[in-house]
């Protein structure tokens, strides 16, 4: 039991560095406009679901028609599960693809808030 030992700690300690490292990575509170386009009058809002939601803050315009569109890619965890519980949604993605889902018009100040199915990872989109 003493040789495992050590070996059970590296484990543990490089678990704990990984999952800090992802954490801190996820964001840094600054909302993402990259991820945010125009097109024909309409705002796309493009999410990426694998291991995680991506970018996890996005800032977009209010007073316009939105599509969140929503990217997996070998999507097959609980990410591929996504509700979105302010507008009763809740569909499971196919594992590569885009999904595309109607927001309508969002007043200033809103924000519409995405799960995974196990209340893990989420997104949130701002309207300004």
């Amino acid at each position: 039991m003493k040789t495992a030992l050590p070996s059970i700690l590296a484990i543990l300690i490089a678990g704990a560095l990984v999952g800090g490292a992802i954490m801190l990575s996820q964001s840094d509170g600054t909302p993402s406009t990259a991820n945010v386009s125009v097109a024909d009058g309409k705002q796309i809002v493009e999410v990426t679901a694998k291991s995680r939601y991506s970018p996890k803050l996005t800032a977009a315009k209010a007073g316009m028609p939105t599509t969140l569109r929503v990217k997996t890619m070998g999507t097959y965890d609980c990410t591929s599960i996504l509700r979105i519980p302010s507008m009763g949604y809740e569909k499971t993605l196919p594992p590569t693809g885009s999904t595309d889902i109607e927001l309508a018009s969002q007043e200033a100040g809103a924000t519409v808030q995405g799960v995974c199915a196990m209340g893990m990872y989420n997104f949130t989109v701002q309207f300004n």
